[in-house]
């Protein structure tokens, strides 16, 4: 199904970001994998690269040796994010509040543009915005993260219509609670939270993607697919 696509993927090297890129190249995409961790595939369909999304000079530069050598690139997945500054409102700093926007959306505009110019005189193009249900539920200290994945499905909507006269379809994704590592630790409790009866998996995502940027699918545009087993619909009182 992706055999000849070049696929770019943020935050690649662990969690969610980490099965995404794997799947695609399991489907025989070139995957570009980016990440400020640095993990061994070791899968030749996967070509790594360092960089931090903050520094707007390295991703440009990945982005033009990534056309230099492939020519092109087919889809890409913003999925790089930082959500440690879940702190006080009183107490976060305006650096660490930085931080957060300058990775999860500026990081994510920056690829985007560099996409779009890589995917000038194609037939197919997609980009997926990894948000969250933090856009709209949130907690006590989550002001930076929830701001900026905010920010993203409104960069989302956006861009759908300032790329409406390209092939490229622009979309996101709202996880909800996605376990990427002790998922047999989880109680009872936690699955029944969710109307779907479990918790969810990484899998979960990846679907997703690949149901969104499947060529075929150029008619869902502009929209944010939350992926939560239905816990935001639940009305939960403590």
């Amino acid at each position: 199904m992706y055999t000849n696509k070049v696929v770019v993927v943020t935050g690649a090297s662990n969690g969610i970001g980490r099965a995404i890129a794997m799947e695609y190249a399991k489907l025989n995409a070139l995957v570009i994998a980016i990440d400020i961790e640095e993990y061994n595939f070791d899968n030749k369909n996967i070509i790594f690269y360092k960089a931090d999304l903050k520094d707007e000079k390295r991703i440009r530069d990945i982005f033009k040796d990534v056309v230099k050598k492939y020519k092109t690139i087919h889809v890409l997945i913003n999925n790089g994010a930082i959500s440690k500054f879940n702190k006080s409102v009183y107490d976060i700093t305006l650096n660490e509040f930085d931080e957060v926007m300058d990775v999860n959306l500026r990081g994510s505009f920056i690829c985007s543009q560099e996409f779009i110019k890589a995917n000038q005189n194609e037939s197919y193009g997609r980009i997926v915005n990894i948000s969250s249900t933090r856009f709209n539920q949130n907690e006590f200290g989550w002001e930076s993260y929830g701001a900026s994945k905010g920010g993203l499905i409104s960069l989302t909507n956006t861009m759908a219509i300032s790329l409406s006269n390209t092939p490229i379809t622009v979309n996101a994704i709202s996880p909800g609670w996605i376990e990427t590592q002790n998922y047999e630790d989880l109680s009872e409790r936690d699955h029944k939270n969710h109307p779907s009866g479990r918790v969810g998996k990484p899998k979960d995502i990846v679907n997703t993607c690949l149901f969104l940027t499947y060529y075929e699918n150029d008619f869902i545009n502009g929209c944010n697919i939350i992926v939560d087993g239905g816990m935001t619909k639940k009305m939960i009182y403590d």
